[in-house]
């Protein structure tokens, strides 16, 4: 199974979040999953059983119970893949960003024609604890 119809599903994903932090027996993922999603026990056993055979997930016996883990390898896969894809947006987000500013500027002109004092004290400050400039409540970096 793809990667992506791995993560297509919103159970599966939800056992992957689940899992981030550590260990979780089959029970215990079932328990959680079973209430949020309405599902039976044997079907989160079948999507445990895709994670595993995925590479997503590792099992490991111990006595009566299967404690279940992430396998960082295919999500590390799918993010290297989609790092082609974060540029395109990284770019397209700062852009956006800059347009909100600049819709901020022209807004907060119309709506003081005076304007900022000369030498723009309202954009720059400096803090009176640390010295540090701001710019629009957020530290200077």
């Amino acid at each position: 199974m793809h990667a992506f119809d791995v993560l297509g599903d919103p159970v599966r994903r939800r056992i992957l979040e689940l899992l981030v932090d550590g260990e979780r027996t089959a029970g215990e993922i079932g328990v959680v999953v079973q209430e949020e999603f309405g599902i039976s026990q044997p079907g989160v056993s079948q999507h445990l059983k895709v994670l595993r055979e995925s590479g997503f997930t590792t099992v490991r016996p111990d006595g009566n119970r299967r404690f279940y883990a992430v396998q960082p390898e295919p999500l590390q896969e799918i993010d290297r893949w989609l790092g082609r894809y974060r540029q395109f947006w990284a770019q397209r987000l700062d852009a956006l960003e800059t347009e909100l500013v600049r819709g901020r500027r022209v807004h907060r002109t119309a709506a003081d024609p005076v304007g900022p004092p000369a030498g723009g004290a309202a954009e720059r400050a400096e803090e009176p604890s640390s010295g540090r400039k701001t710019i629009r409540g957020r530290r200077a970096g």
